[in-house]
């Protein structure tokens, strides 16, 4: 099987191309001439182009039989414009290329989608695939992209037009992850680190290995149309807000020492620093439960996050310290 993946050297995307190559199948990358020699040392054929170019499209999607599309602007200073060309317009050639060429899609989406000003509740909650949408701030430039691009997606299958699944994954973190790996690190290298509430709360992150590993079992042949899959867990054991962090700190080699901080002081002092919504989503995702569910993943397409948290965060640190050397 030949798989097109865009995004392929950012975190989720490279994450897809490795497990693909150890599957033995054959991947091709779309990408920026800066990130070619990146996919290719992970086993891709890289072709050169850009997500939001017809052309490169045309080129990349040939002979594809699946396209896995990562490729997005998450967290970037980036116009309204932007965003809806690299978010959305990009989608709609990757539905386009599928379409043309019969290739399965799989759409890597967000639980962005589900919106809401307080989405991480402080009492355990159950949310499904059918969790109502809520109202999207207009300055949430990636969830209102992500809610739209998914639409593409969803629009597209249901008119019978392409195969498809789009996946929801909560914050992601592992190697090569550029935003939330990086503030972690920094934070955890100070003498007292920042403990949000009681610290007994479930982060709503998963493993950029187990996100792949949900994009290929997406792969399989399956009934024509569109699902939406939530993926939200690691292997177990599922890990506190107090864990995740010792567990970060004890693979950097460091003494973990919280410091507790109230919620509601610890938002009125980050919104001094940055947006008051910002701020308010911070502290909502660090003293919040992840209340999104993955169990739709397991039992309809067999997946199991195969990488428990505790080895997910080890190799993750890891990499981090032979390849990015934060703090230092």
């Amino acid at each position: 099987m030949t798989v097109l993946v865009t995004g392929a050297s950012g975190l989720v995307g490279s994450h897809v191309v490795e497990a693909l190559v150890s599957r033995g199948e054959r991947v091709r990358a779309l990408v920026r001439p800066a990130s070619r020699d990146a996919v290719v040392r992970l086993g891709a054929e890289a072709v050169v182009g850009d997500v939001t170019d017809v052309a490169a499209w045309d080129a990349a999607a040939r002979g594809a039989d699946a396209i896995v599309h990562a490729a997005a602007i998450v967290q970037r200073r980036a116009s309204w414009t932007q965003y809806v060309a690299a978010n959305v317009d990009a989608t709609r050639l990757a539905v386009a290329a599928a379409r043309a060429t019969g290739a399965r899609l799989v759409h890597i989406s967000s639980v962005a989608v589900y919106g809401g000003t307080a989405a991480y509740p402080t009492t355990p909650e159950c949310r499904s695939e059918d969790h109502p949408f809520q109202p999207i701030p207009d300055s949430d430039f990636y969830g209102r992209t992500k809610r739209m691009a998914e639409a593409v997606v969803r629009e597209a299958a249901e008119r019978g037009e392409v195969d498809a699944v789009a996946l929801r994954p909560t914050v992601i973190y592992g190697e090569r992850d550029r935003l939330f790996t990086p503030r972690v690190i920094r934070i955890l290298r100070l003498s007292l680190v920042p403990r949000i509430g009681a610290g007994g709360n479930r982060l709503a992150c998963v493993y950029a290995g187990n996100v792949a590993a949900a994009a290929l079992a997406a792969l399989a042949p399956r009934e024509r149309g569109f699902r939406a899959y939530n993926v939200t867990s690691d292997g177990p054991p599922a890990l506190s807000q107090r864990e995740f962090f010792a567990a970060f700190a004890a693979a950097l080699g460091r003494p973990y020492r919280p410091l507790p901080i109230p919620a509601p002081l610890a938002a009125t002092v980050a919104g001094l620093l940055t947006a008051r919504r910002l701020a308010r989503a911070a502290v909502s995702f660090l003293s919040g439960d992840n209340p999104y569910s993955d169990s739709a993943l397991s039992a309809e397409l067999g997946w199991r996050p195969a990488t428990p948290a505790p080895a997910a965060i080890a190799r993750t640190v890891a990499w981090f310290v032979a390849n990015e050397k934060p703090g230092r």
